[in-house]
């Protein structure tokens, strides 16, 4: 496991249209440091975000893609992972994007 601090947990939010709806059932995705857990991922969002009450943590972990470049020579990306926070009713709402 890895020693990692809280504000190493969370790397950047994700933002596609899915997931600024899913804003609205308290549902927020990360993508967060490869190496950390579920319980690493709860205790980074509920000090980083005042008045958040994480509920559950589910974790993805993305492959990284194979590109081609220079003709023939292929690499691949670095692999992710994502995080998915599901904060209970009665906290706080993440405040992610002021004045959009």
């Amino acid at each position: 496991m890895a020693d990692l601090r809280y504000y190493d947990v969370i790397l950047r939010p994700v933002v596609t249209e899915r997931t600024m709806e899913t804003m609205e059932q308290k549902k927020y995705y990360f993508y967060v440091h490869p190496d950390a857990t579920k319980t690493q991922v709860k205790e980074a969002v509920e000090r980083m975000f005042d008045g958040a009450k994480v509920e559950y943590v589910n974790t993805l972990n993305l492959k990284g893609k194979q590109k081609r470049t220079r003709g023939r020579h292929y690499g691949v990306t670095p692999k992710r992972k994502k995080a998915i926070v599901q904060l209970s009713k009665d906290s706080k709402d993440i405040v992610i994007f002021q004045g959009m």
